[in-house]
């Protein structure tokens, strides 16, 4: 128990944040949505670290969380320059349209 919440809880949380990104990742078209689900997977992954860590009385797992959120924020960054960029010359952030660059 951390805080008199179960770690079973941390647990259901996680994983449906983890099952809303994916369904999210996989049903939408917009790229910054796209990008939004799996930022959201990522922090579903970060919260059971540190709900786990926490459990067992150990940083490491929140350190390794620290990690993740940097380079998470450096992929949002290259990901937002990428599609402005996409943006400039589709005029649109469709994922779909992204094909027409193959050629």
């Amino acid at each position: 128990m951390i805080n008199g919440i179960p770690i079973n809880m941390y647990m259901m949380l996680s994983v449906v944040l983890f099952i809303i990104g994916v369904v999210g990742v996989m049903a939408r078209r917009n790229t910054i949505i796209v990008f939004m689900c799996i930022e959201l997977m990522l922090n579903a992954v970060n919260l059971l670290l540190v709900a786990f860590s926490t459990l067992h009385g150990d940083t490491s797992g929140q350190v390794f969380v620290f990690f993740i959120m940097a380079v998470a924020a450096s992929e949002v960054a290259v990901g937002l320059a990428i599609l402005s960029m996409i943006y400039r010359n589709l005029k649109s952030i469709d994922s779909d349209l992204l094909s027409k660059l193959k050629n």
